[in-house]
């Protein structure tokens, strides 16, 4: 199967982001990709970090689901993509929500962001609620596909207790916060969670000044099969379930776990 990631910067013109990433999700099926991974904050951008993302946020059966939707039903693929979810009872609070959706249209993951990013001047948590603690993991082909996001990448519990659910792709939607080594950060991070678990990784993040680009897919044995730069675009890659097999079966390190 043929797996992509996207990279774009989201801005608070909501159908224009919805249209944006429509494109680069439709030239990323035109090469192949039977999956794609958009970034976070792919609906609304978070803007300066201070400002109230309620007002932006909605429901799951809002406007840019229900594009998505449409979208993966007339391209026949797998589409997960961050966004701003209304909460329930409590107009002015918002999640931080990575949603996934099939070939027919339907709405198969929704995962609410765990770790919120307050650190480097950010406090995500004055925006954003957390959600519970739950992995969340969807099938795509003969693939399980694991939901984190973002600031999740650097709890390597998550990933773990995805990989026990049965993940072999880790999902990374993210806008992972420029400065200073973040890049190497990232790169770092994205390929640690695919070595320590032996599972391939795929990280769409959002590009420059703001955030630090370089989306990858990483394959179970840290290799970089593809990784974009600055610039928007795609970048697609082959995984198989069969290479998730051969490197557990070389490398059986989750069989040697000693902790619980």
């Amino acid at each position: 199967m043929r797996v992509g990631v996207v990279q774009f910067a989201s801005g608070d013109d909501k159908p224009a982001n919805l249209a944006r990433l429509s494109e680069l999700v439709t030239t990323a099926a035109a090469d192949g990709a039977a999956l794609v991974i958009a970034p976070e904050a792919s609906m609304h951008s978070f803007g300066d970090g201070d400002e109230n993302l309620a007002p932006a946020a909605e429901s799951l059966d809002g406007p840019f689901v229900t594009g998505l939707s449409t979208l993966c039903r007339t391209l026949g693929i797998t589409v997960a993509a961050g966004m701003f979810e209304l909460v329930a009872g409590e107009p002015s609070k918002a999640y931080n929500t990575a949603v996934a959706i099939d070939p027919t249209g339907t709405l198969v993951a929704r995962y609410r962001k765990i770790h919120l990013f307050d650190a480097l001047g950010w406090l995500e948590s004055r925006q954003l609620v957390a959600g519970p603690l739950e992995p969340t993991t969807f099938p795509c082909g003969d693939l399980t596909v694991g939901l984190m996001t973002c600031y999740d990448l650097r709890f390597p519990e998550l990933a773990r207790a995805l990989v026990r659910s049965g993940a072999t792709l880790l999902a990374v939607p993210s806008a992972w916060v420029a400065g200073t080594q973040k890049i190497e950060q990232w790169q770092a991070l994205t390929t640690a969670r695919a070595i320590e678990n032996t599972a391939y990784v795929a990280g769409a993040a959002q590009p420059p000044p703001e955030y630090c680009g370089h989306s990858a897919l990483i394959d179970p044995y840290g290799v970089r099969l593809v990784e974009l730069r600055v610039d928007d675009g795609v970048a697609v890659a082959e995984v198989t379930s069969e290479r998730v097999a051969e490197v557990r079966a070389k490398m059986p390190s989750l069989e040697h776990i000693r902790v619980k």
